[in-house]
């Protein structure tokens, strides 16, 4: 897949549901050119957009609520 970052998988629809270390760790082995950031659900960020970032959105049970993407 293709996106304004260049080639290589840029979301993961898959993961939501699953552990955000897990999450992390495939979405890394599957674009090695972005770094996996687990965040907490409701914690504030930066709204600056990086291609070298995914953002892992997870529950208080670690679990990823929404699809991560590159960002």
């Amino acid at each position: 897949m293709s996106s304004i970052c260049g080639k290589g998988k840029s979301s993961w629809p898959e993961l939501v549901g699953a552990k955000g270390e897990t999450a992390a760790k495939t979405i890394e082995k599957e674009n090695h050119k972005v770094n996996a950031q687990i965040v907490l659900d409701g914690s504030s960020g930066t709204f600056d957009f990086r291609c070298d970032r995914v953002r892992v959105i997870v529950d208080k049970k670690g679990i990823v609520l929404q699809v991560p993407v590159i960002g």
